[in-house]
């Protein structure tokens, strides 16, 4: 099976509108759906219900976007190391969310450096839940990413577990108590992966978030963490006793062969005492 045909299949799966998904391949929409009846006659499969209104994927479909994704994402990967490869001068690639790394990152760099098998590291900073994706395509190494996190095609290690504390205004009501419990924020606890998500589009990054806190617009749920490390004229920090903990692990491909990036995952494995 070519490339081309699931790159239109994934585009169509994921906007669930011909249209939309034409404007994106940069193609008009009757070559698309032209793509898209050949691909499934090749399969002998419908991947998709369709109606004047709506576009719906099947239960074939479903199964389809999920490899198809893996496939794709293995050819990038493919050609990402390829050209990584040729380079003369061979470095090592950790994918980390800016802040998102509970302390570990310099300690990690540091006692990893003193490794025989280490090469020089590159840090790529990335966004919320984006280190997954960068490993199976191939543009990253290794990554500290926070659990729950999309494991297909990747192994990991846990790190650090810490407890979760809510940022305040120091002027906001519940600051004078010693701790909280998720009812305090209106929150019941399965609420709360929705809540922490909805909270990254409030700042940039963690200083713009932390600003906003100290405003007394709102209130995030951090790691431990974040409250040792900046701490904040104006907000305080109290632990949330009933929110599960966050979970730092280190992430890597499963057919990653390469003894520096096993190098790096010992040492901080090493520097997180795990």
């Amino acid at each position: 099976m070519e490339s081309r045909p699931l790159r239109y299949f994934v585009a169509v799966a994921e906007e669930l509108n011909f249209a939309r998904a034409a404007g994106r391949l940069g193609i008009s929409p009757p070559p698309l759906s032209r793509a898209i009846r050949r691909l499934e006659t090749d399969l002998g499969v419908t991947l998709f219900e369709r109606t004047t209104h709506s576009v719906a994927l099947t239960a074939a479909g479903e199964v389809l976007l999920a490899q198809a994704r893996i496939a794709l994402d293995a050819l990038e990967a493919a050609g990402q190391r390829a050209r990584r490869a040729a380079d003369p001068e061979t470095r090592l690639i950790l994918a980390v969310k800016a802040d998102g790394d509970a302390g570990l990152l310099e300690p990690l760099l540091k006692r990893y450096a003193a490794d025989p098998a280490a090469v020089p590291v590159t840090v790529r900073l990335c966004g919320w839940r984006e280190q997954p994706r960068l490993l199976r395509r191939g543009e990253a190494d290794a990554a500290l990413v926070h659990e729950p996190f999309d494991r297909t095609g990747l192994d990991s290690e846990t790190l650090v577990t810490e407890p979760r504390m809510a940022a305040l205004a120091a002027d906001h009501p519940l600051a004078a108590r010693e701790s909280l419990v998720l009812a305090d924020l209106g929150l019941r606890p399965e609420e709360l992966d929705g809540y922490v998500d909805g909270m990254r589009g409030k700042g940039r990054d963690l200083a713009q978030l932390l600003t906003l806190v100290g405003l007394g617009d709102t209130v995030p749920v951090l790691p431990a963490s974040v409250a040792d490390r900046y701490p904040r004229p104006g907000v305080v920090y109290r632990e949330v006793l009933d929110a599960p903990p966050v979970t730092l692990a280190i992430a890597w491909p499963q057919q990653s062969r390469s003894t520096a990036t096993a190098a790096l995952v010992r040492a901080a494995m090493t520097e997180a005492g795990a």
